[in-house]
């Protein structure tokens, strides 16, 4: 019989919202809400200092800020699961064999370093099937005792509900670092000068502004994720992401719930994620782009965009992904009660 009291979950990651907005941050909260509302016990401890000084709830999500100068091994040792993602999966991990506590690492991109660290975990997530196959890739090269023990596709969960609105009239980027197109966005708002512009400042990467203020440019800061919805979506009729790297695209699905179309380079994230509503152009490319603006921005082709939008969100609905996500995570929680694991 299953142990009906709450899991212990801990995670262990360097920031988090609301002061840190990037897709894998948020991805990583829509997965612990979830687990929240099944009953659990949910614990994430920042390894960095950051803007906020105390202990917050966030949906019943805990954080403990680095601040807080307590012991995280004494608490990772009481836990059910722990958890992590980017730069501290290998510290995470290596408390994780020592006390015998089952380890997920969620994967949030396809380079060598996060397929290596999460070699040997109990369980590895990941974003997309694309991202399943370079694993697959990866470990093929290695000895079968060090892939992870069990896998699951979690593509990142955007509750189409939360982002819904009414769109805008402006053309937006998100995150203005080069990787993302900062550079290629100005100049396209330098070339369409008839056209309003937003840009939103991202959580990471050098901003990139154009040398001089645009007319029809307008700049924002970052803004948290449960405020996208009205300071973003709601001003914004189309949303660009010409990132040179992708390996799923949060915000890309984000738009498309409020049936804004989405203009993107190709990657394979960006191709997976936005399915048969996704406009594709090449990030190097200026004029590539001029057209499919004039283009979509027209009323006809803009309405028949919007509908792929919205088809493709409803296509995205993330319970069954979550469904898998929250069972996996609670069986490693009953083996380690079980008393494959001590305390």
């Amino acid at each position: 019989m299953a142990d009906p009291r709450p899991l212990k979950i801990t995670a262990r990651v360097h920031a988090y919202p609301p002061a840190h907005n990037a897709g894998g941050e948020w991805m990583l909260h829509s997965m612990l809400r979830v687990l929240v509302e099944r009953g659990h016990e949910v614990t994430v401890w920042l390894s960095r200092y950051g803007p906020i000084p105390h202990r917050y709830d966030l949906d019943g999500v805990q954080v403990i800020p680095f601040q807080a100068r307590i012991d995280f091994a004494a608490h990772a040792r009481k836990s059910d699961v722990l958890l992590s993602h980017l730069e501290n999966v290998p510290p995470v991990a290596s408390l994780a064999r020592e006390y015998r506590v089952p380890m997920v690492a969620v994967c949030h991109n396809t380079h060598a370093p996060t397929f290596r660290h999460a070699a040997g975990v109990d369980l590895a997530v990941y974003n997309s099937h694309w991202m399943e196959t370079e694993a697959e890739v990866f470990y093929g090269e290695i000895a079968d005792h060090a892939r992870p023990k069990a896998t699951a596709i979690v593509r990142p969960p955007v509750f189409a509900e939360e982002y819904r609105t009414t769109p805008g009239e402006c053309v937006t980027l998100v995150n203005l670092n080069a990787e993302k197109g900062g550079d290629l966005f100005w100049r396209i708002a330098a070339r369409m000068p008839e056209t309003k512009f937003l840009g939103v400042l991202g959580a990471y990467g050098d901003q990139v502004r154009p040398p001089q203020p645009l007319p029809n440019l307008e700049i924002i800061e970052q803004v948290p994720g449960h405020q996208m919805r009205d300071r973003v979506y709601a001003r914004s009729c189309l949303v660009l992401m010409p990132s040179s790297y992708e390996s799923w695209g949060r915000v890309g699905v984000e738009a498309l719930a409020s049936g804004i179309p989405v203009v993107a380079h190709p990657t394979p994230g960006l191709a997976e994620s936005l399915g048969h509503a996704g406009i594709f152009a090449d990030r190097d490319d200026l004029d590539a782009w001029l057209s499919v603006l004039s283009t979509v921005l027209e009323p006809d082709a803009w309405a028949q965009a919007s509908a792929r939008a919205l088809e493709r969100s409803a296509e995205l609905d993330p319970a069954a992904d979550l469904k898998v996500w929250a069972e996996a995570v609670e069986a490693l929680g009953e083996r380690r009660r079980g008393g494959d694991g001590d305390r």
